[in-house]
Formats: C-alpha cells, structure tokens, sequence
C-alpha cells in the first residue's frame, strides 16, 4: 500500500509538471499561429494508451512515463521528423516564424515551471508556514559523526555561516555544507573559518541518509530504562550523566566516548538529580558500549524548532525567495555531480530512488496516505529541476534549441538546418545514454542495498 501511494504520487507530480511545462511551448506557439501537432503527457513510441484529435492537434498519453511533449510543425525536434523540413516552409511552421518569436515558444516551458514553484511555494508559506531545525537555537553546538569531523567540524561547534551566508535551517544547512566551500563557526569562544574537507563530504555521500553527519548535541538525560540491568544499577528517569568513574562528562557524545572504552565493565556514574549530583558506584556497561537507558529527547527536539507563519503580502516574496533557494541548490547539487573528489555521480537517483524517497503520512493506527504540503513541497523542487535541467544547452533540450535561436538573433543567420539535425541527433543519444545510466544506477543500488 506505502508504495502504491508513492508511484501515485510521482505519477502525480510529474503528470502536473510535464502538462503544464508543454503547454508553456503550446500556448505562446498557437498565439503565434505556430501548428501544433502532437501534445503528450509521456511518450508514445510505437503506441499510446490513449489519444484524440481536437483540430490540428493530437492530444494523447504515451506509456513511457519519461516526460511529454509538444511536435510542432517544421522544427528539429526530439521526434527526428526532418521529412516536412526537405520541404519550403509554410507560415504555420516553426521554421517560418520569426526568431524572436521561436525564443518565446521554447523558453515558454521552463518559464511555466518556474512560476508554478513560484506559486507552490508562496501557497505553502500563506498555508501552512515553515516549520524547521533552527541553528541559533543549538545552545550547545552540534554534535557531528566521524564523517562531520574529517569535514572539519568538532564536537560543540556553533554553525555562524556557510560561505559567508549566515543560515539558520538545519534541514538547509546540512545540504549547503556539503555544496559549499568553507564553514564559519564559533569554536570555544573564539569564530573560526575552516575549508570543507572534500574527503568527509565523500564519505557523508556514501551513506543513505547524508544529513545524519551533524545534529544538536544533547546532554545526557534519560528518559527511561529499557533493560534489567539498567534498572537494577539505582540509574533513574530524569537523572543528567555529568561524569563517568570520576571523569567530568556533560554531553551525549563524550558519554558514548567513556563508554565505548568500558564495553563489558562496571562503572560509577555521577548523575544530577533533584539539583544534586549523586554517583551510583556500579552501573553495567554492555559488550556495546551501551547503558540500556533511553535519552530524553522530545523536550529538545521542541526547543530547536521554530514555527515561521507568513502573511499573503510575505508569502508571495518569500515564495520568490524559497524558489531562488531551490534553483541554487540544484546548480550547486549539479557542480558536485561533476567533482571527482567527492565523486557525487556514484549518488545521482532516478525514478526508482525518487519514488523510495516520496513522503507518506503514517498515523498511529497504521494507516497510510498522502502528506500534501510535502507532495507540493516536492513538486515545487522538481519543477525548479526541470526549469533548470531544460536551460542546459544541449541539443535534444529546450536549452540546445535557445542557444541556436540566440546565435540566429546576434549573427543574423540560422543555423545550416543539417547542422540542427545532426545536433539534435546527438543531443538525443546522449540524453537516451544518460538515462539508462541513471535507471541503471537505480537498478543497481536496488540490488546490493545501497537504495
């Protein structure tokens, strides 16, 4: 059922963006009386799973969900129909309208899909606010992984900017870290700016959940003993671990530090309770390292989230801004793909692991559903993805077909017309390449369980 609503959802989401990016280049191609011959939510080859031809245009839905399209007539597209093009142009083709008026038509997609993120985001800032893991609440710093400390972080650190940028978001944060190149934080008093060592940021990729590598640091409290040997040792819900056989200790991870050298021994255990400090002389440590405790946690974890509220006048420009934020993360993500020191092609997801990675609601019953400010949340990034994605210049793209356009426009000639097909052709090989790769990467990933 968990995942028939996640398929659902992907088929949603991309449904309302491939329609909306088309109908981007079909609306501002029939205003400029521009034939149009096909309009299709995925593509068709050989067949369609349904279809119908309202005037000049057929409209149908294709079996391979990899996109859409619009085929309008007498331009070089990724359909390799070039038999209309050995013929002269008609005025109700492509090739005959003005170059001014082409730029309009492909740049009309991506403009679609960045408003529509536009819009999402300002609805979801005016409807449901921003909920997120607010950094200058972190009293106690961070508390980060091996992976965080090869970065450079240490225990205690307190995040102040990311490339000179102050950011407050955790969820923000953890991201920008590892696209960005140095980190200021406040360190034992003193500010301090350190390089990001690509070596950690390599092996925060590797693992599956990469925002682990950093979190609140947490004093040692516990909330409740789930062993018999914890509730035998005289340890107490409530009770703070401040030192560990006479070894001042405060927070969660130099306990986990002391205890990892006592696997499998009895210690002492100074602990605050009732405003006192106390020791409990033989507390068993596990062959793990472990107390057999459950910290308290939901009284932090409420203390370090702020609730941001946003009026219809705030939510429009902060919709701008939260879809700017998107559209550099994703530049940023796409530099990072390509750095061989971190190697982050080895983690490029396609549809297998975005549908994994889709957000469900489960209530306490069990039952499962959609968690529509999340879908939405999705769909404003993945339309941010696609405005971005399409202005790549390379043929087969919406990009590849604006750069030809503006090279007509500065020089004052078309491009030869062989020279757009042969372009075309390789732009769709390379982009047919690229997503075998990404389905075989996915695949892959499935089958060794690194997805």
């Amino acid at each position: 059922m968990e995942l028939a609503i996640k398929i659902f959802q992907f088929i949603l989401s991309i449904s309302i963006l491939v329609v909306l990016h088309e109908l981007g280049h079909f609306l501002p191609a029939k205003y400029f009386k521009t034939k149009v011959e096909k309009f299709y939510l995925f593509f068709d080859p050989w067949f369609s799973i349904a279809k119908k031809k309202i005037g000049e245009t057929e409209y149908g839905i294709g079996w391979l969900p990899f996109g859409g399209y619009v085929k309008i007539a007498g331009m070089v597209d990724e359909s390799m129909d070039t038999e209309q093009l050995k013929q002269p142009a008609q005025p109700w083709e492509f090739r005959a309208k003005p170059a001014w008026q082409r730029l309009i038509i492909m740049l009309g997609g991506v403009t679609v899909n960045f408003f529509l993120a536009w819009l999402i985001y300002s609805c979801l800032s005016l409807f449901n606010g921003e909920t997120y893991t607010d950094l200058t609440k972190f009293e106690n710093g961070v508390e980060v992984t091996e992976a965080g400390r090869k970065m450079g972080f240490q225990n205690g650190d307190k995040i102040i900017s990311i490339d000179g940028k102050p950011n407050e978001r955790l969820e923000n944060a953890s991201i920008n870290i590892l696209l960005g190149d140095n980190v200021t934080v406040l360190r034992d008093g003193k500010e301090v700016t350190f390089p990001v060592n690509t070596e950690g940021v390599a092996e925060v990729l590797k693992q599956k959940e990469a925002k682990l590598y950093i979190s609140p640091r947490m004093p040692m409290v516990i909330d409740s003993l789930a062993t018999p040997s914890s509730k035998a040792s005289g340890l107490a819900s409530g009770d703070k671990v401040v030192g560990i056989n006479g070894q001042k200790v405060s927070f969660f991870d130099q306990v986990s530090a002391v205890l990892s050298q006592n696997k499998g021994k009895t210690i002492s255990v100074d602990v605050e309770r009732n405003g006192a400090v106390q020791t409990i002389p033989t507390v068993s440590v596990d062959k793990n390292g472990k107390l057999g405790v459950q910290l308290a946690t939901k009284n932090l974890a409420k203390s370090i989230t702020t609730n941001k509220h946003y009026s219809f006048g705030e939510s429009i420009p902060r919709g701008f801004t939260r879809t700017i934020e998107a559209l550099t993360m994703q530049v940023k993500q796409f530099k990072i793909m390509f750095n061989s020191k971190v190697q982050g092609y080895k983690n490029v997801g396609g549809p297998i692991a975005i549908v994994k990675n889709m957000p469900v609601n489960k209530s306490a019953d069990g039952s499962i559903g959609i968690n529509w400010p999340a879908f939405w949340s999705f769909t404003a990034m993945f339309s941010v993805w696609l405005a971005f994605l399409n202005l790549i210049p390379i043929p087969g793209l919406d990009g590849g077909h604006v750069i030809f356009t503006l090279y007509e426009i500065i020089f004052g000639k078309p491009v030869p017309q062989k020279v757009l097909e042969n372009a075309q052709m390789i732009g769709v090989i390379f982009l047919l390449g690229l997503m075998l790769l990404i389905f075989g990467s996915d695949i892959f990933k499935v089958f060794t369980g690194k997805l």
